[in-house]
C-alpha cells in the first residue's frame, strides 16, 4: 500500500497518542499539530491525503481551519471532531463540505474506518458491486431460460441497468464487459419475446396486455385529473429517454420529489418519434390516428398531427371535458421561456411538457464528430443527458413545481440502443431511412435476422398500398444497403439508434413524483 500521510490538528494531541500509534502500526503516516494555524502550515509543504480536525481549538477555531483548508485544496478529505453535538455547529461543518463528522470521545477503530472509508471508498465499493454482480450473474443467466411475462421482463430490465450503473462506477473493467455481454443476451431474447406476442397485445387476444404507448394516458394518466381547479395534473415527456437515464438524473429529482412510482410501459413499433409520441398522445395507434387525421407518415422528422390535437382528441374520446394545454419545447432558449410564464399554465386540469433535448443528441450523434466523441458508449450516453439535465430549464420547471406542491407524471414515447450489427436490406428509393425499420413495397432481406410484418393492418400501422411491408431490427443490429456497405457501416456502428425491438427502446420509464 502506498503510504497514506494523515494530519491530525487538535489541542489535546498528547492524549491522542494511542490513537496515532494505532494508525501507525497499521502503515499510515501521521503528522500532528495542537492548532489550526500551524496545520495551514503543514500543508503548505507537506501533500496529505487527509486531515483530522478538532473542532474546539483554541486560537483559530476548526471551522475557521477548515475554510482555510477548503480554499487551499476542496478536494482534501476533513473529518471533523468535536464534543458538542449542538446542530449549529454540525450543520456548519458539513455546509464547510467535511467528508465525515466524529464526537468525543473516540476510538481508535472509529479513526480507521473513517481513513478506509473516506480514502479506500472507491477500491472497497468497487470490490464489494464486483463480489455482488459475481453472486448474481448465473441467477441472471439463469432467469433468462425461464419464459418471464411482461411484467417479469420489466423487473429484469431494471435489475440489468442496477448492475450495469454500479458497475460503470467501480473500476472494474473486465465486470463492465460481462454486463455489456450479458444485456446483449437478454436484449437477444427480449426481442424473441416481444415478437411472439406484440400481434396477439395490440389485437387483444392475450389475457395479460401490458400497458403500452396508445393506452399509457387512458389508463394511467387521465385517472389522475381532478376538476377542481386546485392544480393541474402535470405529464412530462422527454423524447427519446431511457429507463438508464433517468436513474442517471434521478438523484437531482429526489432533492425535491418523492418517488411514489418507478415503472415502465411498453413502446409500439417502430420506435420512432411520429408513430410512438403519436400513440402515445393521441390514445390510439398508427393506422387510427391516420384514419382520425389524414396520412401523415411521410416523414420521419416527427412531422405527425399536431400533437395539442392529437391530445385534445383523445379527451373529447374518453369524455374528458376538462382544461388542458400542451407545450412543445425543441431549444433551450423555448425552455427558458417556458420557465418564464410557467405559472401561466396552472389553471388547466392537464398540463403536457414535452422536452426534444435527447432525441435531438442522438440524432446529431451520427453527423458531428463532437458529439460522437461526448457519448461514445453506454456511460458517457448517461453522463451527457445527466449533465444536460442539471443545467436545464426543465431541471428549473421541476423545482417550480415541487415548491408549488404539484405532483409530476415523467415519462418518455421510446428509448434508443447503441447498434452494433449491420444487417443488409435492399429497397427501392421509396423506402424510408431509418436504420432500425424499413417500410416499403420491394424489400429484400433474410427474414431470419428481423421482425418481419407483411401484412401492416395486422400491426396497425398505415399501409401505403397493398405490397408494402414493415421490418424491424431486433437487439443490436441496424440495418445497411449494400451499396457502399463498408462505408455506413464504420459511419453508423455504435451508434444510439431507435425504430427497432430492443429492451432499451421498447421498455419506456414511467415514474410519478410527489412534492417533498
Amino acid at each position: 500500500m502506498e503510504e497514506v500521510k494523515i494530519l491530525w490538528a487538535d489541542d489535546e494531541i498528547d492524549l491522542l497518542k494511542p490513537h496515532i500509534l494505532f494508525l501507525e502500526e497499521r502503515g499510515y503516516k501521521v503528522f500532528t499539530t495542537n492548532n489550526g494555524n500551524e496545520a495551514i502550515e503543514y500543508l503548505e509543504y507537506e501533500q496529505m491525503d487527509i486531515v483530522f480536525l478538532d473542532e474546539n481549538m483554541p486560537g483559530l477555531s476548526g471551522l475557521e481551519t477548515l475554510e482555510k483548508i477548503k480554499e487551499k485544496d476542496s478536494s482534501l478529505p476533513v473529518i471533523m471532531i468535536t464534543k458538542s453535538e449542538e446542530e449549529d455547529i454540525m450543520e456548519d461543518a458539513i455546509g464547510g463540505k467535511i467528508s465525515d463528522y466524529l464526537i468525543k470521545p473516540v476510538n481508535p477503530k472509529q479513526i480507521l474506518l473513517s481513513v478506509k472509508k473516506n480514502l479506500d471508498k472507491k477500491r472497497l465499493v468497487s470490490a464489494k458491486t464486483t463480489q455482488d454482480y459475481q453472486q448474481e450473474f448465473r441467477q441472471i443467466s439463469m432467469r433468462l431460460n425461464d419464459r418471464m411475462d411482461a411484467e417479469e421482463w420489466k423487473d429484469f430490465y431494471k435489475k440489468l441497468v442496477h448492475w450495469e450503473i454500479e458497475l460503470d462506477a467501480s473500476e472494474d473493467g473486465g465486470m463492465e464487459e460481462i454486463i455489456q455481454m450479458q444485456k446483449t443476451e437478454s436484449n437477444n431474447v427480449f426481442s424473441n419475446f416481444y415478437e411472439d406476442n406484440y400481434l396477439d397485445w395490440i389485437n387483444g387476444r392475450d389475457s395479460k396486455i401490458p400497458i403500452m404507448s396508445h393506452t399509457l394516458l387512458p389508463k394511467l394518466v387521465l385517472p389522475q385529473i381532478k376538476e377542481d381547479g386546485a392544480f393541474p395534473t402535470v405529464l412530462i415527456c422527454l423524447d427519446n429517454f431511457r429507463f438508464d437515464q433517468w436513474r442517471a438524473i434521478k438523484s437531482s429529482i429526489t432533492d425535491y420529489f418523492r418517488i411514489e412510482n418507478e415503472d415502465m410501459y411498453y413502446s409500439i413499433v417502430p420506435t420512432a418519434t411520429s408513430f410512438s409520441r403519436s400513440a402515445l398522445f393521441a390514445g390510439l395507434l398508427p393506422n387510427a390516428i391516420e384514419s382520425r387525421f389524414g396520412k401523415q407518415w411521410d416523414t420521419e422528422s416527427g412531422g405527425s398531427a399536431d400533437e395539442k390535437q392529437l391530445l385534445e382528441a383523445m379527451l373529447k374520446l374518453h369524455g374528458k371535458q376538462v382544461k388542458s394545454d400542451f407545450v412543445n419545447v425543441s431549444g433551450l432558449e423555448e425552455g427558458r421561456k417556458l420557465l418564464d410564464k410557467i405559472s401561466e399554465y396552472l389553471h388547466n386540469d392537464l398540463l403536457v411538457l414535452s422536452f426534444n433535448f435527447v432525441d435531438m443528441l442522438t440524432h446529431s450523434k451520427t453527423d458531428m464528430e463532437v458529439i460522437k466523441e461526448l457519448a461514445d458508449d453506454e456511460s458517457a450516453y448517461r453522463s451527457v443527458t445527466s449533465s444536460w439535465f442539471e443545467h436545464s430549464p426543465l431541471l428549473d420547471i421541476l423545482k417550480f413545481f415541487s415548491e408549488k406542491k404539484i405532483p409530476v407524471l415523467f415519462t418518455s414515447d421510446h428509448g434508443s440502443v447503441r447498434v452494433k450489427n449491420p444487417v443488409k436490406v435492399i429497397g427501392d428509393r421509396n423506402t424510408n431511412t431509418n436504420l432500425r425499420y424499413k417500410h416499403g413495397k420491394s424489400l429484400n432481406y433474410n427474414a431470419k435476422d428481423i421482425f418481419e410484418v407483411k401484412d401492416p393492418k395486422e400491426a396497425h400501422l398505415p399501409a401505403g398500398n397493398l405490397s408494402s411491408r414493415y421490418i424491424f431490427a431486433k437487439s443490436e443490429d441496424f440495418f445497411v444497403y449494400p451499396n457502399n456497405y463498408n462505408h455506413f457501416v464504420q459511419h453508423y456502428k455504435n451508434t444510439f439508434q431507435h425504430g427497432g425491438i430492443s429492451l432499451e427502446e421498447i421498455l419506456v420509464p414511467f415514474i410519478s413524483l410527489i412534492p417533498k
